[in-house]
């Protein structure tokens, strides 16, 4: 028998009864065990219409078998049009999985509709009838309980009323506490749905459409209901909430919502948290799509995912931490394939701190300003404003300076001063009257900002502003770039911005990112002042500085042998709300302590965690695609910096081994860079890895070694610096094309912590690449027993998402290749794009830009 038939068999024991409430006045009039609905919602033509409550079930397929007419005149009976409202109708939460694919089935609603997986609704003749037009979610977590209201907004594009039925993937025992549409105003009892019963139904759905997106919520419950009607050419209203208990280890709470991970949904969702806990948040953190967090006090926090990311698919993740003094960490952890092996995530947050803050932590500021001729007209008077907008916000007893470069370099002051109204008038006088001229002199402008005697007990910041390359003094890329690592004896942090396109981008990039700081980039038509402005207001109330960690055994002896390629390696400096994002590689499965020692709050002071690798989860799969991100990130970084040596060769050792880890690591996990982006191309031959290597070889060469200035050397630094740091996935592998232009990679798949490519007609897993021969071990029909039984083996490992395809996949499953067939009745068309070929589309459908300067990490 199969490895994965053992499992399937395992997991069918697991099988219990579930929750069915029931929507009918005869089952009302025996007894109510469930709670009443009411309230309104919005009627059509802007009148309230009451709210009602309808039917539920398990997941039904994208591609239903044909019904006979009769099928539809005996759904009459039941009482569609005036009448539908004394049809008995169910609600059920289900979470039955052992079930055969050919079981006779009760009938279903014309228009089967799955908010999570689709856009349209799929009926047995026809397509495109009623659509989803957009979902907005809103999600209430209260210490470790959650309540998720889905609105759901349908669209019936005929001229003939319709029915749809809406499945709808729920976590683990999750209760429905309110089901409500347009145009009902039923009452709801509950009881409790027997086995076979259970089964019955959920085996009815599967074997009356086939249908792969079904597989990716295997494992899942799942809610079924009807909706009737939904008027010809008029929008329907849904509304379901659901409760369920959240995940907790130690004080970290988790919270997912299933959805499919497939880059072709295109149905806009919004999604909005609130967390509200007893004791104090230290942060909130999605690893699934990116939020921006709002902090309304210490126990309740806000947040919602980013506008441009309404069609990014996914799971919505994301997890707060409850704080402890100082500063809070929890573990996350992924199982590798070899055994006591796996991925880790550490999650740490500052969360509030005291309300003197900023007389405890101050800051010595010192703008650099590049007046060369380049900077002539616009953009030298926006440097100037950015410099006294700086100046003028920095607290009473905080210290700046101002040292303005051309092709010599000067200073307001020999040394920074304190922030007093006698120097800022003087400072500003001293600003106003920079003109733009000579050549530009980095090198001694950032020498002398960085040997600057600073004023004590304040964390020393410099904000360096260019727009074109050194053209007199030293101008050795390299020896500029050393000066933050070997001639920085206060440990200054160079926050870099780049204005324009003429000037060396790694060059800028390097002195942020080796000083714990950050490098922005403005664009020729973006503001400068904004984009200072911005940056230098994210740096209020510096709370942990310095930060070293040291990773070792509970009892205090070193941990050797225990991690590897923890990253970042140079931990940034964490402000007032910020996170940390720790990730890396761990062997064995005893606990290790983290240590944390730096100045906090003005006092050296170490924080210590002893955190357990035994509850590494399946579930965890963003963490090792993370790492992998940051890891080819950091490898890209070593080929820029050694392209800074003119005398780098073409076939330099260092190279060759950097770009063999590169492509390994791309190919495997799915992290498409501009470098590697033809692994997702048509016709690429994963297999033959010589080939690989030499056309990443080739690209790595020429673009991250040759390109140090441009729009393109440019786009490259932003790219790799925002990969170096981070900690959301990104799952169409977008980046900034050589043009600016955004471009995303739609011929990658990702389920949990696999990728597939689409090669010859056929979803490809990645772990085949170097495989020579991928002649199938095993041939497997999409809905016979053989794939029911490798869906529910997948599902154990949360991959269940690698058979959602509507096209042939090969698998690697237990050693071994499976192919898995879609019958052509069922298989759809997919055309395959060239890596690039979305540049420019609108960000409704690519994930935009940022709307000013163009920020790398930190």
């Amino acid at each position: 028998m199969p490895p994965f038939a053992v499992k399937s068999l395992i997991l069918r024991q697991a099988m219990c009864l579930r929750v069915v409430i029931f929507h009918s006045q005869a089952l009302f009039e025996k007894s109510i065990v469930g709670p009443r609905a009411s309230g309104f919602l919005p009627g059509k033509d802007g009148e309230a219409g009451p709210l009602g409550i309808d039917a539920v079930g398990r997941s039904p397929g994208r591609k239903q078998a044909a019904r006979s007419q009769s099928d539809f005149s005996n759904r009459a009976k039941f009482g569609k049009g005036p009448a539908m409202k004394s049809r008995p109708v169910f609600l059920s939460v289900l979470a039955c999985l052992g079930l055969a694919w050919g079981v006779n089935a009760q009938e279903f609603a014309p228009n089967v509709l799955i908010p999570q997986s689709r856009i349209y609704g799929y009926t047995p003749i026809q397509q495109a009838v009623v659509k989803i037009t957009s979902v907005d979610c809103t999600i209430s977590i209260v210490e470790a309980t959650a309540a998720t209201q889905l609105d759901i907004y349908l669209q019936n594009t005929t001229g003939s009323r319709q029915e749809a039925e809406l499945i709808l993937p729920v976590p683990d025992d999750a209760v429905v506490s309110h089901f409500a549409y347009d145009g009902t105003s039923d009452l709801v009892t509950a009881q409790v749905l027997p086995r076979d019963e259970a089964i019955r139904i959920y085996s009815g759905l599967v074997s009356q459409i086939r249908d792969p997106a079904l597989c990716e919520f295997i494992g899942y419950q799942l809610i079924r209901t009807s909706v009737f009607p939904v008027e010809a050419r008029a929008q329907q209203h849904i509304r379901v909430v659901f409760e369920h208990v959240l995940s907790t280890e130690g004080n970290r709470i988790d919270y997912s919502l299933t959805r499919t991970e497939s880059l072709q949904y295109q149905v806009p969702w919004t999604i909005k948290v609130q967390v509200q806990s007893a004791s104090p948040i230290a942060t909130v953190y999605s690893p699934s799509h990116r939020v921006y967090v709002s902090r309304h006090s210490d126990t309740h926090v806000s947040a919602m995912t980013d506008p441009d990311a309404e069609y990014t698919p996914g799971p919505f993740q994301v997890s707060y931490l409850q704080s402890q003094d100082g500063v809070t960490a929890s573990l996350l952890a992924y199982p590798g394939e070899h055994v006591d092996s796996g991925y880790f995530l550490l999650l740490a947050g500052l969360g509030t701190t005291s309300s003197d803050l900023r007389e405890t932590i101050l800051r010595e500021v010192t703008v650099v300003i590049d007046q060369s001729g380049s900077m002539g007209g616009r953009k030298v008077e926006q440097a100037k404003d950015a410099a006294i907008q700086v100046i003028s916000a920095l607290e009473p007893d905080e210290a700046f300076n101002v040292i303005t470069y051309n092709s010599q370099v000067q200073w307001f002051s020999p040394d920074p001063v304190i922030t007093h109204l006698d120097n800022l008038l003087a400072a500003e006088q001293y600003i106003r009257n920079i003109r733009a001229t000579g050549g530009t002199n980095l090198y001694d402008a950032l020498d002398l900002a960085l040997s600057q005697t600073p004023v004590t007990d304040m964390l020393p910041i410099v904000l360096f502003l260019t727009d074109g390359q050194p053209t007199s003094g030293i101008t050795s890329e390299s020896a500029i770039r050393d000066l933050v690592t070997l001639s920085n004896p206060y440990d200054r942090r160079v926050y870099t911005f780049g204005v324009g396109y003429d000037l060396n981008a790694p060059l800028l990039d390097a002195l942020a990112s080796l000083s714990r700081a950050q490098s922005v980039f403005v664009r020729p038509e973006d503001d400068v002042e904004q984009a200072v402005t911005e940056v230098f207001e994210g740096l209020a109330g510096p709370v942990f500085s310095d930060p070293r960690l040291e990773i070792s055994n509970p009892d205090g002896s070193p941990a050797i042998g225990r991690t590897l390629d923890v990253l970042p390696v140079l931990l940034p400096d964490l402000y007032e709300g910020d996170r940390l994002v720790l990730m890396g590689r761990y062997i064995g499965t005893d606990p290790l302590t983290f240590k944390f020692s730096g100045s906090y709050l003005g006092q050296d002071q170490t924080f210590s965690y002893t955190l357990g690798l035994d509850r590494a989860d399946l579930k965890n799969g963003y963490v090792p695609r993370l790492w992998a991100s940051r890891k080819i990130a950091q490898l890209i970084d070593q080929i820029v910096r050694l392209g800074a040596d003119p005398g780098v060769t073409d076939d330099d050792p260092q190279i060759q081994e950097l770009t063999e880890t590169i492509v390994f690591l791309s190919a495997q996990y799915g992290i498409i860079t501009e470098y590697t982006a033809f692994l997702a191309r048509e016709g690429t031959n994963l297999s033959d890895y010589a080939d690989l290597l030499g056309q990443a070889s080739s690209n790595l060469i020429d673009s991250a070694v040759g390109d140090r200035t441009g729009a393109g050397s440019v786009s490259q630094t932003v790219n790799n610096a925002q990969q170096r740091a981070q900690d959301v996935l990104n799952r169409d592998s977008s980046y900034l094309n050589s043009s600016m232009e955004r471009t995303r990679i739609v011929n990658a798949q990702q389920a949990n912590d696999l990728t597939l490519y689409f090669k010859d007609g056929k979803w490809i897993d990645s772990r085949l690449a170097s495989l020579q021969d991928m002649t199938p071990h095993e041939t497997i029909e999409l809905g016979s027993d053989a794939f029911f039984n490798l869906a529910l083996a997948l599902a154990l490992e949360n991959r269940q998402g690698a058979l959602a395809f509507a096209q042939d996949m090969l698998l690697y499953v237990d050693g071994r290749v499976v192919l898995i067939e879609v019958p052509e009745d069922i298989e759809e068309t997919y055309e395959p794009l060239e890596p690039g070929a979305l540049d420019g589309v609108d960000p409704g459908q690519v994930s935009g830009g940022s709307g000013g300067g163009l920020r790398g990490g930190r």
